[in-house]
């Protein structure tokens, strides 16, 4: 499982990359600033660990386990963009994945004592889901879609991050159906991204 959790992430990076052919701009940044987060990430541990399957514990997965990693990337990449940081146009999606690179391996380094398959194998899934499927409703909007469905992917990016947090929570509290549908739910953006290629 620590294999998974290590090997996941890239292999659908450069998936993505053959299949898609997404630009490459903006790359160095995402594996440096990625490697410094990971980094900052092991040495300083977690901010809070709550006990229990409350809120707390909800909260604790969407800030430190399975949300926020992916949404800092998304946002750095759009302020990036924003700003002009990169030569060229960069790809939310491929800049997230490396991104998540190191983090991924460093987590599987930390994660590996507990052997437990919630966090090597479910939050990498999840990781991914976050980032191509609001990579996929990014493009939608950037590329012009009707306006209707402008708004229903401006939910989607909003709604995606809170349904895997629950998600990694209904797992972590033992309610493995509530978890498998709101993993499928997640993926299902992950699978469609394949069909747009930027």
């Amino acid at each position: 499982m620590s294999f998974f959790c290590l090997l996941w992430v890239p292999i659908v990076y450069f998936l993505r990359r053959g299949i898609t052919g997404g630009g490459a701009s903006g790359s160095v940044w995402a594996l440096l600033l990625g490697s410094i987060t990971a980094i900052v990430q092991f040495f300083l541990g977690y901010l809070f660990s709550p006990k229990g399957f409350d809120l707390a514990t909800w909260v604790f997965g969407f800030m430190e386990i399975v949300s926020l990693p992916v949404l800092i990337p998304l946002a750095v990449c759009f302020f990036m963009l924003l700003f002009r940081g990169f030569s060229g146009d960069a790809d939310f999606a491929n800049f997230a994945l490396l991104w998540l690179i190191p983090i991924g391996a460093l987590r599987a380094l930390s994660w590996s004592a507990t052997n437990d398959p919630i966090l090597l194998v479910i939050v990498p899934l999840l990781w991914v889901s976050i980032a191509m499927g609001i990579s996929f409703f990014i493009n939608l909007i950037v590329n012009g879609c009707h306006p209707l469905l402008a708004v229903l992917s401006v939910l989607c990016i909003l709604i995606l991050p809170i349904a895997a947090a629950t998600s990694y929570w209904a797992f972590f509290s033992q309610y493995t159906l509530i978890g498998f549908g709101l993993l499928i739910f997640t993926s299902i953006p992950f699978a469609l991204s394949f069909s747009v290629k930027r």
